[in-house]
């Protein structure tokens, strides 16, 4: 069992071992066969009850072999199941082409016939993984199946909560088919990672609550920094200031209430920030700061000096270049940002989030929080965590910002850079999801939600 919240989320690889360890394997392997084929076959009549013709398209190795068990299974119980590529016409598509072995893009034949599946119009229910899908990795690197349904064997595997695999899965039901537990090298965070984010207790003051520095603004986005400052204290941070460029500090008194504000000029921009740092645990560098050379120069200047964790985000991302830091480090790139550092396209980040992420994260020696709907924690140690509670809703402008507040939040009360990210990611889906309505959701929304979100304790109100 993975340690409180988290999931174990496992590659191809460790899927292998995990059936290795079976005892008296590789001898009872047809039993754990049985097994996945049963579930497939149960989970494939819970989801279409109605159905009364299935085609089950199996390959040549273990996942055909699942997928002729749960044919077997389905007639057992006075269903229609035919194994055949003739997937027109029925009721639903057992998908059991390929299996958690495959990478790399079909063959021609095998492209064709996923196409076909595709093209039928029917529900798709895939075994262990969609075919096409990569199941360490989540690439595509040709045609795969867009699932209904998947029902995946023992645990979840990484490819089905990293896009793109994430998009073509459909509803997920994870079978128990008796294998032992085991540490993997990815995990899914889960509402409980929240429980590890301090509160506010009886003892602390402002300050011991955790205080954070916002530092960012330029004339046309200097609601970002005010954003990210909300954010912060919403996600229960004691004290927060914001410093912004002196032409906008009039527009920040306006907008920000709580937060400390301080004006600075580019000529003492960075004895002003550092001045304002000393009474702060984390820095929240970037939002809507603009792409100036000053402010890359600032930038570049402040990640030298402040002995501090730092959130590197928006346009603090923009040109920065890789420096070693003694404290903790977080960026929070999307991909077209990601693409930037890593002088990459954005088509290529998307369809390779995994290696993307990682190679940032040993790059620039910094926790990698990739946004998106799949968003990836990645530390240079390797440590891996996947986040996937955010709605659809998030893909607006502003909650990037949010999320970095967040992120600074978590780091002044205490908690590691790995956790913090992981934890704010959480929490930030989890708000977002929280807002009574979707359509027309902006990040402001969010801010609003996050105290009822982080006032919980294992799904249960939070009492001091």
């Amino acid at each position: 069992m993975a340690e409180p919240g988290f999931e174990w989320l496992y590659t191809a690889a460790e899927m292998r071992a995990a059936e290795e360890a079976y005892p008296g394997f590789p001898g009872t392997a047809p039993e754990l066969m049985e097994r996945a084929g049963a579930a497939v076959a149960y989970e494939a009549r819970r989801a279409f009850p109605e159905a009364r013709r299935f085609a089950v398209v199996c390959g040549g190795g273990s996942n055909g072999g699942d997928g002729r068990i749960a044919a077997r299974r389905l007639r057992e119980a006075g269903l229609e199941a035919v194994e055949t590529d003739a997937v027109e016409g029925c009721d639903v598509v057992i998908d059991a082409l390929f299996g958690t072995g495959f990478e790399g893009p079909p063959r021609p034949e095998a492209a064709q016939l996923i196409e076909r599946i595709n093209a039928c119009g029917r529900p798709v229910v895939s075994v262990d993984v969609p075919s096409g899908v990569d199941a360490s990795t989540g690439e595509v690197a040709g045609s795969a199946v867009n699932a209904t349904l998947t029902v995946t064997f023992h645990a979840s595997k990484v490819g089905l909560h990293v896009t793109p695999g994430r998009f073509h899965r459909g509803e997920l039901a994870v079978a128990d088919i008796g294998l032992a537990p085991a540490v993997t090298a990815a995990r899914r965070a889960t509402r409980e990672l929240l429980d590890r984010v301090p509160r506010r207790g009886l003892r602390d003051s402002k300050f011991t609550a955790g205080a954070v520095l916002v530092v960012g603004g330029a004339p046309g986005t200097t609601g970002a920094p005010v954003l990210a400052a909300m954010a912060a204290l919403r996600a229960d941070a004691g004290y927060v200031a914001i410093a912004v460029p002196r032409e906008c500090f009039a527009v920040v008194e306006t907008l920000a209430l709580e937060p400390v504000k301080r004006g600075f000029d580019w000529a003492d921009a960075e004895e002003t920030i550092l001045a304002e740092a000393e009474r702060a645990d984390a820095v929240a560098l970037g939002p809507g700061l603009g792409r100036s050379r000053e402010a890359q120069a600032l930038v570049a200047r402040l990640l030298e000096r402040l002995d501090l964790p730092v959130v590197v985000d928006a346009d603090a991302l923009f040109g920065l270049r890789p420096t070693t830091r003694a404290n903790p480090t977080v960026l929070t790139p999307h991909a077209g940002e990601l693409a930037r550092l890593l002088d990459r396209d954005s088509d290529w980040i998307a369809a390779h989030r995994l290696e993307a992420a990682r190679t940032a994260a040993e790059m620039f020696g910094a926790v990698v929080l990739l946004k998106g709907a799949d968003t990836i924690v990645h530390a240079p140690t390797g440590e891996l965590v996947v986040c996937d509670a955010g709605p659809a809703s998030l893909a607006t402008a502003g909650t990037g910002d949010v999320l970095t507040g967040i992120v600074a939040a978590f780091l002044a009360k205490g908690l590691d850079s790995t956790t913090a990210a992981a934890a704010a990611a959480t929490a930030h889906g989890l708000a977002a999801a929280a807002v009574p309505y979707q359509a027309g959701l902006v990040a402001g929304d969010v801010v609003g939600t996050l105290p009822a979100i982080l006032s919980t304790r294992g799904g249960a109100a939070y009492d001091r």
